[in-house]
């Protein structure tokens, strides 16, 4: 896709950009993603301001939900498609019981504030016993009703693109059936 697709964004290569957006360009450089990382004009926290901003489907936007795990306190991150609601007992089945995860928990285990939490490129956090903890990471299915996606990239104005394949070779993570 061009950049003149989609007028609202700019290019990620300004130095200036907040810490959660630069650790995104790095981890996605880092794996050789080939699409770099877009600055919207306008903030997208929500799935909704993103498909707008992007003139895409809603369900193009791979969210980022946040639970906390309960019988750890690990954090439990889920990419679903923007049109689509996680099922807590479903993602429970892999995880055992959550519990809602409140702006100051999410800034601290992923470090990324609600809004532009990435599936990549993680501050790493730290369990009690000291050792880094990422977020356990799980990817929705209904991401693969598309060719395209977009996700956060550290910072509601930051965005990048992929498909659902990239996605899962990016993280890592298993594909599972999670929403409603």
């Amino acid at each position: 896709m061009s950049d003149t697709t989609f007028p609202s964004t700019a290019p990620a290569a300004d130095a200036a950009r907040p810490d959660g957006f630069q650790r995104v360009c790095a981890a996605l450089r880092a794996l050789s993603h080939e699409h770099e990382p877009r600055w919207l004009e306008v903030s997208a926290r929500s799935s909704q301001e993103a498909a707008d901003a992007l003139g895409v489907a809603l369900g193009q936007i791979a969210k980022s939900v946040v639970f906390r795990r309960k019988a750890d306190d690990a954090a439990v991150l889920v990419i679903a498609s923007g049109d689509k609601r996680v099922d807590e007992r479903k993602l429970e089945a892999h995880t055992g019981k959550l519990g809602r995860a409140d702006a100051d928990y999410v800034k601290a285990r992923t470090g990324f504030s609600i809004g532009g939490v990435s599936p990549l490129g993680f501050q790493p956090s730290y369990a009690a016993d000291g050792d880094p903890a990422p977020p356990l990471l799980f990817i929705d299915q209904e991401l693969f009703r598309f060719d395209a996606i977009w996700a956060a990239a550290g910072h509601p104005n930051g965005v990048f693109l992929m498909s659902p394949p990239q996605l899962v070779a990016l993280t890592g993570a298993p594909v599972i059936e999670v929403t409603q």
